[in-house]
């Protein structure tokens, strides 16, 4: 599930952009309440305020349930990291057991690893996926190799379940940190009633001129 393109832009830029279109937001209504108030000035003041107020009110709920959602992203996201990680660390100890091609498994987990770092440092996640599942291929294809001649052996069962849990784990942390995102609906939910709020804020309230006729 991907939000609508907000995933290109960093934190920050986020943050201006928001910031961005509740200010255009509040000179709009400015502007639009100073036109309404020049061209109908025997207008009756209207309820603003309560109007206001539930919008504020509705704002406010669909920011609890969206940082709601994105906390709870982040746990996730930071168990599944921990989890990944003592995966391959038992992989990689268990690799030091095996009767042969331990230290060639070794090495493409080390690349492994790198690969995830080099993901995340260069910012091109999609890169660094496709790079991470092309070892793990290399390396079941060398579990195989191992399994098919030690098909009894204990270590290589061991070692076996380390990496399907390493490979399903991997899949997970995909899963929580690429695809698991706020739903389009509710980004456009947010800035609609953010919009309308900020519009109905800074309008400025027509005048009550009924008193003051004679």
């Amino acid at each position: 599930m991907q939000s609508i393109g907000l995933d290109v832009l960093p934190l920050w830029g986020l943050f201006v952009l928001i910031l961005l279109v509740v200010l255009l937001s509040v000179e709009c209504g400015y502007r639009l309440g100073k036109y309404r108030r020049s061209r109908q000035e025997q207008e009756k003041e209207a309820p603003v305020g309560t109007m206001v107020g539930a919008t504020l009110g509705l704002l406010a709920f669909i920011l609890a349930f969206t940082f709601g959602l994105a906390a709870t992203r982040f746990d996730t996201r930071r168990q599944v990291l921990l989890d990944e990680a003592n995966a391959i660390g038992t992989t990689y100890l268990r690799a030091g057991m095996l009767p042969e091609q331990g230290e060639q498994i070794r090495a493409l987990l080390r690349d492994y690893v790198d690969a995830r770092l080099d993901a995340v440092r260069s910012g091109n996640v999609a890169k660094g996926i496709r790079r991470s599942e092309n070892i793990q291929k290399q390396v079941w294809a060398e579990a195989e190799t191992i399994g098919e001649k030690n098909p009894n052996s204990i270590v290589v069962g061991l070692f076996v379940q380390s990496l399907n849990e390493t490979i399903d784990l991997h899949a997970k942390r995909v899963q929580a940190g690429t695809r698991s995102r706020i739903p389009g609906a509710i980004w456009v939910g947010l800035f609609t009633v953010a919009v309308r709020w900020a519009i109905s804020k800074a309008s400025p309230e027509p005048a009550d001129l009924s008193q003051s006729l004679p």
